[in-house]
């Protein structure tokens, strides 16, 4: 297929590290520009990945008709004003995640959604692991799922870091929170009715650095998760079936371009003994989402979740918000 044309606005370090290297090596894409506000910040990142085009404005970026589509890493509070300003200039946008600050921020972009292509950056959907893993579930793999539990955790206190900044969307929540929503959601290929929420916010930052949260699909079936930006780093998520278990290794932050594995225990066995691995082949998920949407955009079939889905990732996040202050199960 022909290569998607894309730009790039900002010089964040999931971008830089991440993302754009995965981008670069796909012969699918081709990373025309990159935008920051800061033209040195944009010069400096076009030399060291060997972009074409560095812009000193988001807007030039924008207007450049070159430009098909359009990735979206800015701070949280940004992403619905400038993925409405790129899908109003024909972009279509791929905007990290959470799209949005509020489901009603996130439903603004209903207007552009018809015209463009948009969608939120869950890479870890894009993941062979996450897509065998669904695959084994739907076909009864451990038998009726009724369960899954998530842990994600890493250390910051830099009051500077835009992650512990709550006027812009800060904090444990909506930074990785979000994850261990969207793989309840994909595994149970379902929407939450409820939730209950215990948070801990850090005194002087004001973000959630500890929160926990219970999540209501209805059919007995359940979420439970733990997330923290001050904890020790770990990952964890395990999925209980009525026949077995299913866990997937390090599930958020799989190594790029390296194997992955599911591990499935059939025999209840404590120790670990009756385990059993399934290893899919090496992958970098940020390529595969990166592809995925460039196919999308080309008319071709992939895997795409667009604005509804994400308006439904938000909403479930405000009502966890709601349950924090009121100290009771809120309906999603």
């Amino acid at each position: 297929m022909k290569p998607v044309v894309w730009g790039v606005l900002g010089t964040a370090r999931i971008a830089v590290d991440k993302v754009l290297p995965a981008m670069l090596r796909s012969p699918l894409i081709d990373v025309r520009a990159i935008a920051s506000r800061t033209p040195s910040k944009a010069e400096a990142v076009s030399r060291q990945l060997g972009i074409a085009q560095a812009f000193g404005s988001y807007e030039a970026l924008l207007a450049d008709p070159g430009i098909e589509a359009i990735y979206n890493p800015l701070p949280n509070h940004l992403h619905v004003p400038l993925t409405l300003a790129a899908a109003q200039a024909g972009k279509h946008v791929l905007c990290e995640k959470p799209i949005a600050l509020t489901a009603r921020e996130a439903r603004m972009l209903l207007e552009v959604a018809g015209k463009v292509r948009v969608a939120e950056a869950f890479m870890v959907r894009h993941h062979p692991q996450w897509r065998r893993a669904r695959e084994l579930l739907r076909s009864g793999r451990i038998g009726t799922v009724r369960a899954v539990q998530a842990v994600f955790s890493y250390f910051n206190d830099d009051a500077a870091d835009i992650r512990n900044q709550p006027d812009i969307g800060g904090g444990a929540l909506y930074d990785i929170g979000c994850y261990a929503i969207v793989a309840a959601r994909h595994f149970f290929d379902a929407e939450p009715l409820r939730a209950v929420a215990l948070v801990d916010r850090d005194p002087q930052l004001r973000v959630d650095r500890l929160t926990s949260g219970l999540l209501d699909f209805g059919a007995g079936r359940q979420l439970s998760f733990t997330v923290s930006t001050q904890c020790r780093s770990h990952q964890r998520l395990t999925v209980l079936g009525t026949q077995g278990r299913m866990e997937l290794f390090i599930p958020f932050n799989a190594p790029q371009g390296e194997t992955s594995e599911i591990r499935i225990d059939h025999s209840g066995k404590l120790d670990g003994s009756g385990v059993t691995l399934e290893k899919l082949p090496a992958a970098d998920q940020y390529q595969c989402m990166t592809e995925d949407f460039s196919r999308v955009v080309r008319g071709e079939p992939a895997p795409c979740w667009g604005v509804d889905d994400a308006i439904s990732q938000m909403a479930v996040i405000d009502a966890l918000w709601r349950s924090e202050r009121s100290n009771a199960w809120e309906n999603v």
